[in-house]
């Protein structure tokens, strides 16, 4: 083939194999953001939904010939003219452990609402550090199936909304705006004078989420790996709030603590069953 794809080769991580050069712009730190850069989509789930996104502008599309077969026989559109490839040609851009189904494509990254055009109804999540792209990818899905408006994380010290991040989210990347702001205490603070509750989620939390008076807007606050909230970040949280669980084992996975959460807050706000 002698026309390849020119710089989308990502491992597990958002980063090149090891032993590996790096390709032409790939950034040393993964959290300065690039907001031209191309994002990386690859799988069916991830791809199908980007080309029902309107809004998603893409640069170039590689499929197999099962996957462009597929494509036709579900009559979908692939808006820009795909070249086709072998399957072991994309896996030489993404890496051999990539379930990329026969997909890969290069897009131009979506552009996010403001903190001040945030709709005062329904649930937003904010992200404080939360770096595992596999997390924030799960997340999203559960963002998406609660119909959360938004998600709000930081420039730095967030993945990039591409590659591992838009696989693990398998098309919610396309339905839930994402929100980048530079300070997320000040970001939370214009949420209070917004109107929003606000509800910092902590093993070290005073109530029990299911027991705390939810109102609309809502926000879900929810802290890394480990660390958990910052004490900046509890500070400016209307309250903060712990999830009890029945069992031996007293905290969850933060995509799993988000999607609990979701459920929560969704069931006390009268959210559930609305389309």
């Amino acid at each position: 083939m002698s026309d390849r794809p020119p710089n989308p080769r990502f491992s597990r991580r958002d980063g090149p194999p090891r032993g590996k050069p790096r390709p032409a712009g790939f950034r040393r730190d993964p959290r300065e953001r690039d907001g031209d850069g191309p994002v990386i989509l690859y799988g069916w789930h991830t791809v199908t939904a980007a080309l029902a996104n309107p809004q998603r502008k893409f640069r170039k599309l590689w499929l197999t010939e099962n996957a462009a077969r597929r494509l036709a026989e579900e009559n979908i559109d692939t808006r820009i003219a795909p070249e086709i490839v072998r399957p072991s040609e994309i896996d030489r851009q993404l890496g051999p452990d990539a379930v990329h189904q026969g997909m890969l494509a290069e897009a131009d990254p979506l552009q996010g609402p403001r903190i001040d055009t945030l709709p005062q109804h329904g649930i937003v999540l904010v992200l404080d550090q939360i770096t595992d792209p596999h997390n924030v990818g799960a997340i999203l899905r559960s963002a998406a199936a609660f119909a959360v408006q938004a998600i709000v994380t930081t420039a730095r010290h967030s993945p990039e909304a591409t590659g591992v991040l838009a696989k693990s989210a398998s098309g919610a990347l396309e339905l839930v705006p994402l929100v980048l702001v530079q300070n997320l205490a000040r970001a939370l603070t214009e949420l209070n004078d917004r109107g929003f509750l606000t509800v910092g989620l902590d093993s070290e939390g005073d109530d029990d989420l299911a027991a705390v008076e939810l109102r609309q807007p809502l926000a879900l606050v929810l802290g890394a790996e480990g660390k958990g909230l910052r004490q900046l970040t509890r500070q400016t949280c209307n309250t903060v709030a712990r999830l009890d669980m029945p069992g031996e084992i007293k905290s969850l996975n933060v995509s799993n603590a988000a999607a609990l959460a979701l459920y929560i807050g969704a069931s006390r706000l009268g959210l559930m069953g609305r389309r």
